[in-house]
């Protein structure tokens, strides 16, 4: 036999020691060097059996089936009855599927997923949902349950952090779908490490995964995020669970997205709006409308455009301002834009178009909180500053979308088809995009443009 040897291996980034150290030398996490007993290499050619190579078979409890044999139907999608989050989840939760939703404190997380186990119960009469909180207590559930209209006889609630309490609960209740309200706040006794540490974190997912696989009951856990916005814990948390979301929203606004991370049973790219109100949460099918400032005159300095968000096409509009300033170093104010490209596309209208505006103060920002990462919003940026610059404005109806190059190019962009026919909906009549973009949706009528100068003039604005 080869001799035993042990080795220490970083839970959060798989890293590999000899020895025990407290931090991680590749990842510089605390805590998180394991211990790990691993043979020795056993030299072996080709083809030699399973004894020469110093292993023992087993006859397995379950012999490999013909996937042609396997029913597919048991492991389809159940609605939760949360259009928008049916939506991300690829039509619903899977049967033993494990699902983490993460997200910052008070963005609406746990008042998701009340929401989610009342429309859950509400399916029929063998539904029930068991809700396991760490963090609260029964009666201040019950209150945001009052509070949001989410009570219901079938739904469970139980104040538990000690994992083999929360699966006797299971064992008595046998729910048909569990929320576990946190991960980070769970406790396994007989694990070693401090509750919400790496190790604690991994073995109470471990089990709730293993629990959900062997029982068919999907999981819905609720996990933290760190400052940068990552999930909290060891990284193979989130290899562990078939579906990661995050919850995202800002403070000032009531908007509130989900995001797929990683999503085994459908696209990882889905996004899903909701709007927190004061009685719960309420999907919004149609965000566009959010985006947009519905005004009855026309005001120079603003812009239409489509951006996709994941495979969903969103209106927003980007306004700008420029004003004259004695100031040797003229203020530029960015805000739900990217301020790199923002000087990049100032650049290029001063240095490619005649747009003078290194002696004036430059503001630009979106409407209604939208954070506009796409670089298909960079021609109506251009327009928008030359809009303001001139005191044009731009005639009502008009969307504008294409990337701004660094010659002054408009580049294409994806999804142009999609992107108009979402204007096209909501009333707009024109659209200005990149040259070979394809064809449009009736209704609204293209104009191409090879160059911002070519968008400039079609806008009456060069």
């Amino acid at each position: 036999m080869a001799k035993p040897k042990s080795s220490f291996k970083c839970s959060s980034c798989q890293y590999t020691v000899a020895k025990w150290v407290g931090r991680c030398p590749e990842c510089g996490t605390w805590g998180s060097m394991d211990e790990a007993p691993v043979l020795a290499a056993v030299a072996s050619r080709p083809g030699a059996s399973l004894a020469r190579a110093g292993a023992a078979a087993l006859l397995p409890s379950t012999p490999a089936t013909p996937i042609t044999q396997i029913d597919s139907k048991a492991t389809q999608a159940k609605a939760t009855g949360v259009d928008e989050l049916d939506r991300v989840l690829g039509g619903g939760v899977v049967p033993g599927s494990v699902v983490l939703l993460a997200g910052e404190p008070g963005v609406g997380k746990s008042t998701l997923l009340l929401e989610v186990v009342h429309r859950w119960a509400c399916r029929s009469a063998d539904d029930r949902a068991l809700y396991v909180t760490g963090e609260e207590s029964a009666g201040q559930v019950r209150l945001r349950a009052d509070r949001t209209g989410a009570v219901h006889e079938r739904v469970y609630l139980a104040a538990e952090s000690d994992l083999a309490t929360i699966l006797g609960h299971v064992e008595q209740v046998r729910p048909t779908l569990l929320i576990v309200d946190s991960v980070q706040t769970m406790l396994a006794a007989d694990v070693d490490g401090v509750v919400g540490g790496v190790t604690q974190v991994r073995a109470i997912t471990s089990a709730l995964t293993s629990l959900a696989k062997a029982s068919g009951v999907p999981v819905l856990l609720i996990g933290h995020v760190t400052k940068d916005g990552a999930v909290a814990g060891p990284r193979s948390l989130e290899h562990l669970v078939d579906v990661v979301l995050h919850f995202e929203g800002d403070k000032h606004s009531s908007l509130r997205m989900v995001r797929g991370i990683k999503n085994r049973f459908g696209a990882a790219d889905e996004v899903g709006c909701f709007e927190l109100r004061e009685d719960g949460i309420v999907g919004v099918s149609d965000p566009s409308g959010l985006f947009l400032h519905h005004r009855a005159d026309e005001v120079s300095g603003t812009a239409v455009t489509v951006t996709m968000d994941g495979k969903r096409p969103l209106l927003g509009e980007v306004q700008a301002l420029v004003a004259p300033t004695n100031n040797p170093s003229p203020r530029r104010a960015v805000s739900g834009l990217d301020s790199a490209r923002v000087s990049m596309v100032l650049a290029v209208l001063e240095r490619r178009h005649g747009i003078k505006l290194s002696d004036k103060e430059v503001y630009a920002a979106t409407v209604g909180g939208m954070r506009m990462t796409d670089p298909s919003c960079d021609l109506a940026l251009a327009v928008a500053v030359a809009s303001a610059g001139k005191n044009r404005p731009i005639s009502a109806g008009t969307v504008v979308l294409g990337e701004v190059g660094l010659a002054g190019e408009v580049r294409r962009v994806s999804g142009v088809a999609r992107r108009v026919a979402e204007a096209a909906r909501l009333g707009f009549t024109r659209a200005v995009v990149p040259v070979d973009s394809g064809d449009v949706p009736k209704g609204i009528r293209s104009i191409e443009v090879a160059n911002v100068g070519d968008a400039l003039r079609a806008l009456s604005l060069s």
